[in-house]
């Protein structure tokens, strides 16, 4: 995050992404993608590639630290630099899409992010004359995604054969999923597979149930959380994210449902909400989740019309 100087490996990604639908859209490499955005390219490409180093590589001058005095753990890394990583090809994120701090260093959902604006960007890359860059590019996605293939999949002793939320590259890995986009929840949004992809499938089930330690089920509503707020707090923006990656209109329809009754007749989307209680929420006006059911209404609007609209 810029505002804390936390870092996120989505914060960069996002750049790319955004980056790469605007050429798609525009069909150019105009004015927008002069001046200091080659630099920056460049800049993430490097900090992508640094990332990948493991612990050992890094010895003790690791090129990113972040340490300050805190009442939760999450909110600042052990020793400044976090828990080991080895070298696997995937990249390091010291902090998450929530801005909390890693429990292991390497994030599958961020990583399957990279892989995904990494191939999108390329073709922006050549129109821009930027070879070498494509090429790094290229390179980083191949790595990270024969990485995931590699580290990122595990066999759950319930669930089966899922992916990861973290892990650590010796072996270690951390199943869970957080509300916060890139998720477990929205690898199929984010682009990096299909919905009906058999192991995405076996991880969806299992991150929305008890599996999985953040999700929360009571008499207001279920979903996922995290521990940005702790237990029992359901975020919307994972119901979001559900109706999103879903092929039923039902449970479209019941994500819906349950979006409008955590508003509380407030007509906002709030950060997260008590799994008991409604009216016990937090941040009344959120605008990442404002922003994100707008998206979600006009996809809606377009692909199952009928759920919102009279059909006749």
């Amino acid at each position: 995050g810029v505002f804390e100087r936390k870092y996120e490996l989505d914060s960069l990604c996002n750049v790319l992404h955004l980056s790469s639908l605007y050429y798609q859209v525009i069909g150019q490499a105009d004015e927008a993608f002069e001046g200091p955005w080659p630099d920056a390219v460049r800049k993430i490409l490097s900090v992508f590639k640094d990332q990948q180093a493991s612990s050992e590589e890094e010895g003790d001058r690791p090129v990113y630290t972040f340490q300050r005095r805190t009442t939760e753990p999450t909110d600042t890394l052990s020793h400044g630099r976090g828990f080991p990583a080895a070298r696997t090809g995937l990249i390091k994120t010291s902090f998450r899409p929530s801005d909390d701090a890693h429990t292991l260093p390497f994030l599958i959902p961020a990583n399957a992010f990279a892989v995904v604006v990494l191939n999108a960007t390329i073709p922006l890359l050549h129109a821009k004359s930027m070879k070498a860059e494509a090429d790094m590019a290229r390179k980083l996605a191949d790595e990270i995604s024969n990485a995931i293939e590699k580290y990122g999949i595990i066999s759950h002793p319930t669930a089966g054969r899922v992916f990861a939320y973290e892990v650590d590259g010796f072996g270690s890995a951390y199943f869970m999923d957080d509300a916060n986009v890139p998720s477990l929840l929205a690898l199929p949004y984010l682009g990096f597979t299909t919905k009906s992809n058999s192991l995405y499938v076996a991880t969806r089930k299992a991150v929305w149930s008890h599996t999985n330690p953040y999700f929360f089920n009571g008499s207001a509503g279920e979903g996922i959380g995290g521990p940005h707020n702790g237990l029992n707090y359901v975020w919307p923006i994972s119901v979001i994210v559900r109706a999103l990656t879903s092929t039923s209109n039902d449970e479209i329809s019941k994500c819906l449902e349950l979006l409008v009754n955590s508003s509380v007749c407030t007509g906002l989307i709030h950060e997260s909400f008590l799994k008991n209680n409604l009216q016990v929420y937090t941040r009344p006006w959120f605008a990442w989740a404002n922003s994100f059911f707008g998206h979600l209404i006009l996809t809606i609007a377009k692909e199952r019309p009928c759920l919102i609209f009279k059909c006749t």
